[in-house]
């Protein structure tokens, strides 16, 4: 009964939460803030400016409190977005001339890596998923992958994927749409670690 009643109460914490009730959010916020500044922090020494990218991934979190669906998920995004911040922080003009690219990526890797250990996933599960991204993106159609591959692996922006390809940014961004939304389709299984991937 004692797993029922929890379960039930997660549920009504979500619902609220998603509801926008602020007592909802400040008991998310005092549960999770230290362990996501903790989390900033092993990539940005600064203590203040992993506060405030800890803030920010909470910011974004109320922002899109809507589309949490579980209770679990809410502890997914608050990572998946301090990641996304740390790493948008890395590569901001002002610290260019202190992390080169191949840093950055040692970064990234690191980032996912501890988000990874934090949830306690079978590394047997990570490996699976690696697998299956890599030959998802392999049957994607043509020109698709290649305008997968080229943002999302080799981080292009829009503009030069499109003067490279020799197609119109419009034509990018809907072969990087229909991309995601079929890796998505075949990768949903996966879901929570596709967020921490970023697909």
């Amino acid at each position: 009964m004692g797993g029922y009643s929890n379960l039930n109460q997660n549920n009504f914490d979500l619902v609220l939460f998603r509801l926008g009730d602020e007592n909802e959010f400040k008991t998310i916020f005092k549960l999770n803030y230290n362990p996501i500044v903790g989390f900033c922090r092993q990539f940005i020494p600064d203590k203040d400016k992993a506060k405030s990218l800890a803030q920010e991934a909470f910011i974004k979190l109320w922002r899109n409190k809507g589309k949490v669906k579980t209770i679990n998920g809410i502890r997914a995004f608050l990572y998946t977005a301090a990641k996304s911040e740390c790493l948008n922080y890395l590569r901001s003009e002002k610290n260019k001339a202190h992390y080169l690219n191949n840093k950055i990526q040692e970064r990234e890797d690191s980032l996912n890596r501890e988000v990874l250990a934090s949830f306690n996933f079978d590394s047997l599960e990570v490996l699976e998923l690696k697998e299956l991204i890599q030959k998802s993106i392999d049957e994607l159609p043509e020109k698709c992958k290649q305008v997968f591959i080229k943002s999302r692996l080799e981080g292009k922006k829009n503009q030069e994927i499109a003067e490279e390809m020799g197609i119109a940014i419009k034509s990018v961004e809907a072969n990087m749409t229909r991309a995601l939304k079929i890796l998505r389709s075949k990768l949903s299984d996966f879901l929570t670690l596709l967020i921490i991937f970023g697909l």
